[in-house]
């Protein structure tokens, strides 16, 4: 695996825009785990690196990615759980911490000054590259009457944390679809223990439903197929309507029968990842990062009879698609490193 020199900086210089030809993504070959070393000095001093909800993708990609991290530069990158994208927004931006996971939708209305942005645009981050998807899950009990979102009216749903890429989602779900529910606020434990002891009576004041927006699979959503069981409610047309009015990278697309052991594939909407970063993150940082991502693929996605770590949502990563962050710009070291590798 690359291992840093610590004595020799990168001389090499910056660029502004990335080289998208086609010819240039027909010839890539994805590095693989090079024997050798690198040029790049290691980084001077630990980092922080902001994740999500326990239990959640974020989390547990997060913990997987700085593990290998540290294990690459001989520097500590430390996981830190929070409440999710807009919260990692605004500690990233602000240099509390250093690099943070995001969802696309959010990124952008920080950049552009939008709904929970109204009070101030923050635009001085960075991003790393595009990661893996989210995908929206609208869970009910498998005991449940409710067939559609429509069917939500007037129940008691989480539609995920304040500070949450999922609350930005759940609401613009249920706003699109015209449905009025009786919202709580729950991190993803709190919402599958209410949800499940509503569901075997075990709690009396639990929700009817719980919309969250993760990877595939989220641990703690499948866990519920083992005692009440659950289903995953279809928002195909509603995913539609958002997708074509709204930006932020939002895709209509499903969740496989097999991720949760469902009857059927289910109809969502997805939203991309981003790894960002604070606006003054030493190159050598960004460089470490994203090089394991891909050099270290395979290792980040692990065995998957080792449940602890693997993360099956690291094979999503692809360089070329990982330089599509619109409108955040890339780290001059992250370009540095897709430019050559020939991305």
């Amino acid at each position: 695996m690359d291992r840093p020199r610590l004595i020799v900086p990168d001389s090499m210089s910056r660029r502004r825009a990335l080289g998208l030809g086609a010819a240039a993504a027909a010839a890539l070959t994805l590095p693989g785990c090079s024997r050798g070393r690198s040029d790049e000095p290691a980084p001077a001093a630990p980092a922080t690196l902001a994740t999500g909800n326990n239990g959640g993708v974020y989390y547990k990609f997060g913990a997987g990615l700085a593990s290998l991290v540290g294990e690459v530069t001989g520097v500590q990158l430390t996981p830190v759980e929070t409440a999710g994208s807009i919260a990692n927004l605004r500690s990233v931006s602000t240099g509390t911490y250093d690099v943070g996971f995001t969802t696309s939708d959010s990124a952008y209305a920080a950049y552009e000054g939008l709904g929970e942005f109204q009070s101030g645009a923050l635009n001085k981050f960075k991003a790393l590259g595009r990661t893996y998807d989210n995908y929206v899950h609208v869970v009910v009990p498998m005991a449940s009457r409710v067939k559609d979102l429509k069917g939500l009216e007037g129940l008691v749903v989480s539609v995920g944390p304040d500070k949450s890429g999922t609350k930005l989602v759940a609401e613009m779900i249920l706003d699109t679809a015209g449905v009025e529910v009786k919202k709580r606020f729950l991190t993803l434990e709190q919402a599958v223990k209410q949800l499940r002891g509503k569901a075997d009576g075990s709690i009396e004041d639990g929700i009817d439903a719980m919309i969250w927006s993760g990877g595939l699979p989220t641990e703690p959503i499948a866990e519920l197929q083992k005692n009440v069981g659950f289903r995953l409610v279809d928002i195909g047309q509603t995913a539609e309507t958002i997708a074509l009015k709204q930006f932020g990278g939002y895709i209509v697309s499903s969740i496989p029968p097999k991720t949760y052991g469902l009857a059927s594939a289910v109809a969502t909407l997805t939203i991309p990842n981003y790894l960002i970063t604070r606006p003054n993150l030493p190159d050598s940082w960004a460089w470490w990062i994203v090089n394991t991502l891909f050099r270290r693929q395979k290792d980040l996605i692990g065995n998957p009879n080792d449940p602890d770590h693997y993360h099956p949502e690291a094979s999503a990563l692809d360089p070329r698609s990982a330089i599509a962050t619109m409108p955040v710009p890339l780290h001059p070291a992250a370009e540095r490193w897709y430019r050559n590798n020939h991305i």
